[in-house]
C-alpha cells in the first residue's frame, strides 16, 4: 500500500510532490517500483486523491507498466486513506490471500527493495515491523541514558489484526499519526519490531529534499 493522497502543501508546489520528476522518473514511480521488487506475488495498492486519477493512470502506464497497480481513493487524513485501502482489501484479507500489509509513504522514493523485504519478513514472524534509526542525543539534548528512534516507512503488520484495528478505530473516532500508532492502541500485545532503517530513506517534504534524493540516486548509479 503506497500512500499518495496528500496535497504536498509544505513542498510549496501546486502539484502533489509525488508526481514531480526525480532523475527521469516521477517520485511515485520510484516508490512503487522499489515497493514490489522483492515480491513476485503481491498486490500493489496506490492511494491517491480522486482529482489525480487521470494523471496517476498516465504515469503508471508510462513508468510502471510492468506492475498491476490498483488505485484507491484516499481520505481527508492519512489514517482515513489507510482505512480506505484496507477496506478495498477486505475479501483478500478475510480469505487469507493477503496475510501481511506494508504501508509506505509515496514521498519516500529511496527506500530499497531490501528494506521492504526485511520489514515484511519480520512482520510475518512477529506481527508488526517498522524501520527506525537512532537519533543522536546531541541533536535534541538527551541524557546519555536516553534513546529516541526516528521511525520511517514502510511499516508492515499482519493483515487481519491491522484490519480489525482500523475497524475499531472507526467506531471510536480514533485517528492515529501513523499505522503503528493505531496498532499499538488496539493490539498492544503485538510486538512492533524495529528493523534497522536506512539513512537515505528520506521523505520528500521540502524542495531541498529533492536535491538530496537526486544526489543519492546518482551515487547509486540509478538511471
Amino acid at each position: 500500500m503506497v500512500l499518495a493522497a496528500g496535497s504536498g502543501s509544505r513542498f510549496g508546489h501546486a502539484t502533489n510532490k509525488v508526481w514531480l520528476p526525480l532523475s527521469g522518473r516521477r517520485i511515485i514511480s520510484r516508490s512503487l517500483m522499489n515497493a514490489v521488487k522483492s515480491f513476485p506475488k503481491c498486490r500493489a495498492i496506490l492511494v491517491i486523491n480522486p482529482l489525480d486519477a487521470s494523471l496517476a493512470n498516465q504515469i503508471i502506464s508510462r513508468e510502471a507498466a510492468g506492475i498491476k497497480v490498483e488505485l484507491v481513493h484516499g481520505g481527508q487524513t492519512r489514517h482515513e486513506s489507510e482505512f480506505n485501502a484496507l477496506t478495498h482489501l477486505v475479501p483478500a484479507i478475510q480469505s487469507g490471500d493477503v496475510n501481511v500489509v506494508l504501508i509506505h509513504d509515496g514521498a519516500r522514493p529511496l527506500a530499497t527493495s531490501g528494506l521492504f523485504l526485511e520489514v515484511a519478513t519480520t512482520a510475518h514472524r512477529h506481527g508488526g515491523a517498522l524501520p527506525a534509526i537512532s537519533v543522536d542525543p546531541l541533536e535534541i539534548d538527551l541524557r546519555p541514558s536516553e534513546r529516541i528512534m526516528r521511525v520511517q516507512t514502510p511499516q508492515a503488520f499482519r493483515a487481519k489484526e491491522l484490519l480489525e484495528a482500523y475497524r475499531r478505530a472507526k467506531l471510536d473516532n480514533f485517528v492515529g499519526t501513523d499505522t503503528s500508532a493505531c496498532m499499538e492502541r488496539y493490539f498492544p500485545e503485538i510486538d512492533n519490531m524495529a528493523v534497522t532503517g536506512e539513512v537515505h530513506n528520506v521523505k520528500i517534504t521540502y524542495p531541498q529534499d529533492l536535491v538530496i534524493a537526486e544526489h543519492v540516486l546518482e551515487m547509486r548509479g540509478y538511471r
